[in-house]
C-alpha cells in the first residue's frame, strides 16, 4: 500500500482531500501543521507529500528541503492560491514533483497523485539532488497555467546542462527565460552571454563566435577571443538562431559534439565548456525541410525544448505585468504616486497586444513619460503605435475602424440615409463599448457631445 502526507491549515480541505485520494490501496493521512507534519512524516515514510506553501514558521520550500534530506525519492507536491514565480521555480528545481494552484486542485489533484505515485514507484532507487536555492526576485511575471508550466521547466532543465531551446513569438521573454535557467543551474556563478544572430551581419557573426587571429581577414588587426572562449563554463544564449548562416551552424555542431573548435584564420583547437540556449521565433522544422538549417545541429539543440505563449493566450497575466512595469519605472522615476486608472487596466486585459511582453512594456514605458498626471488612464495608453503589427492577427480592421469607414463613405457620397446609418452606428458603438458613452464616442470618432446627438431618440 502507498501512503500520501498532506499538510495544510485549513481542515475541510484537509477533510475533502482524504475522502477524494482514499481508495484501498492509497493510504491518506493528514496534518494541519509544520510540527505535525514533520512527526508524520518521521512515523509513516510517506511516498508523496502534498503541502501548502505558506506555512509557518518555515514554507513549502523548507519542508520540501527537509523531506528530501530525509527521503531524496519522496514525491513533493505544493499548492498555494497564487504561486509566488521563484518559488515554482526553485520548489522543481529543488526536486518537486509539481506545483499547483490551490483553485484547480478539484480538477488537477488526482491525475497529480496518480503519476506521482506511478513514479515513485518506477523509481524507488533513483538519487535526485537538490541544488541550493536561488532566489529569481520578481523578474518573471505570471499567473497563467501557461506560465505556470513555463517555470516549472524553469526548474527542471535548470537540474542539467542539457541543450534548451525556446520557441515564442518576438517579445515573449525569451532572453529572460534563458538567463532564469542559467540561474538556477550550477553555472550561475560563470557568465551568461548572449548573442543576437539576426543582429551580427553574417561576414562578422562566425568571428563573433568564435573568434579570429590577427591578419585572418581585412580589418583583423589584431588577435579577437569569441564568445566560446569569454564564457568557458558558462551558458550561450543564442537568440534568433534561425537566422544564423549554414557554415557557421556546421561550427556550432562541432562545439556541441567534440567541445572544440578553431578561431577564424587559426590552426589551434581550442577546447571549451559552454551550455548552449537556443531560441528562434521560427519554425526550425520547416525550416529544416526547406533545407535552411542543418538537421542534425536543430535535434543537438533541440533537446529540451521551452515554448512561451504570446501575451494574447494568456490574458490574466497583463494585469500582473502592467503592475510590475510601473512599479519598476515608479522607482525609476522617484514617483511613488504613479498608478492606473480602472479604465486603463480594463482597456489593457482587452488589446490583443500583437507586440507580446515588449509592446506592454513599452506602452507604459512611453505613457508614463507623456504623461499628464500620475494616474494613468485608458487616454495615454495609444495602444498600437509601439508595433507594426496590427491588433489583430489577420490584420482585419476593428470594429471602431469598420464603422469609422462606414461613416466616411455615408458622407463622402452625400447619401440620404447618412442620419439613419449615423444612429444605427451609434447604437452599435454604444452596443460594443458596453454602454459607455465616452468609449463609443472615441470609436466613431466623435466628441460626446456629437455622440449625443447622434443617439438620441428621433421623433417620428
Amino acid at each position: 500500500m502507498q501512503t500520501i502526507l498532506i499538510i495544510d491549515p485549513e481542515s475541510d480541505f484537509l477533510e475533502w482531500a482524504q475522502r477524494h485520494l482514499s481508495n484501498a490501496e492509497v493510504s491518506v493521512h493528514t496534518a494541519p501543521g509544520v510540527e505535525d507534519g514533520l512527526k508524520q512524516f518521521t512515523k509513516v515514510k510517506p511516498d508523496l507529500v502534498i503541502t501548502e506553501f505558506h506555512l509557518k514558521p518555515v514554507n513549502g520550500i523548507e519542508l520540501l528541503k527537509r523531506f528530501r534530506q530525509q527521503d531524496p525519492q519522496v514525491m513533493v507536491v505544493l499548492s498555494t492560491a497564487f504561486p509566488p514565480t521563484n518559488a515554482v521555480i526553485e520548489s522543481m528545481k529543488l526536486g518537486a514533483f509539481d506545483f499547483l494552484r490551490k483553485e484547480s486542485l478539484p480538477y488537477d489533484l488526482r491525475p497529480v497523485v496518480e503519476s506521482a505515485l506511478a513514479t515513485r514507484e518506477a523509481s524507488r532507487t533513483e538519487k535526485l539532488a537538490a541544488d541550493p536555492a536561488v532566489d529569481l526576485g520578481d523578474v518573471m511575471i505570471g499567473q497563467s497555467p501557461a506560465m505556470q508550466a513555463v517555470f516549472k521547466m524553469i526548474g527542471r532543465v535548470s537540474r542539467s546542462d542539457a541543450a534548451v531551446m525556446i520557441t515564442g513569438e518576438s517579445g515573449c521573454g525569451k532572453e529572460v527565460v534563458a538567463r532564469a535557467v542559467q540561474r538556477f543551474s550550477a553555472r550561475s556563478a560563470k557568465e551568461f552571454v548572449a548573442i543576437n544572430c539576426a543582429a551580427i551581419p553574417e561576414s562578422l557573426l562566425e568571428s563573433e563566435l568564435f573568434g579570429h587571429e590577427k591578419g585572418s581577414f581585412t580589418g583583423a588587426t589584431a588577435q579577437r577571443v569569441g564568445r566560446f572562449e569569454q564564457c568557458d563554463g558558462g551558458t550561450l544564449f543564442l537568440d534568433e538562431i534561425g537566422e544564423m548562416p549554414m557554415h557557421v551552424q556546421t561550427k556550432i555542431l562541432r562545439v556541441l559534439q567534440e567541445g572544440e573548435f578553431s578561431r577564424v584564420g587559426g590552426n589551434e583547437t581550442l577546447k571549451t565548456d559552454v551550455r548552449i540556449i537556443a531560441a528562434t521565433n521560427r519554425n526550425l522544422e520547416r525550416e529544416v525541410e526547406r533545407g535552411r538549417f542543418r538537421e542534425d545541429l536543430f535535434y543537438r539543440l533541440n533537446v529540451v525544448r521551452v515554448h512561451l505563449p504570446p501575451l494574447r493566450e494568456r490574458p490574466e497575466d497583463i494585469r500582473p505585468l502592467a503592475l510590475f512595469f510601473l512599479q519598476r519605472l515608479a522607482k525609476k522615476k522617484n514617483n511613488s504616486r504613479l498608478r492606473f486608472a480602472d479604465d486603463a487596466l480594463d482597456l489593457m486585459e482587452s488589446y490583443n497586444w500583437p507586440g507580446n511582453v515588449r509592446e506592454l512594456e513599452n506602452t507604459l514605458h512611453r505613457a508614463v513619460v507623456l504623461a499628464r498626471s500620475d494616474v494613468l488612464t485608458a487616454g495615454d495608453l495609444p495602444l498600437g503605435q509601439n508595433s507594426s503589427a496590427r491588433p489583430n492577427e489577420d490584420n482585419a480592421p476593428s470594429v471602431g475602424d469598420a464603422i469609422r469607414i462606414l461613416l466616411s463613405t455615408a458622407r463622402e457620397s452625400g447619401s440620404p440615409a447618412l442620419p439613419w446609418i449615423e444612429r444605427r452606428l451609434a447604437a452599435e458603438a454604444l452596443s460594443q463599448a458596453g454602454g459607455e458613452a465616452a468609449a463609443a464616442a472615441q470609436a466613431l470618432g466623435c466628441k460626446p457631445a456629437a455622440f449625443k446627438r447622434l443617439s438620441a431618440p428621433q421623433e417620428e
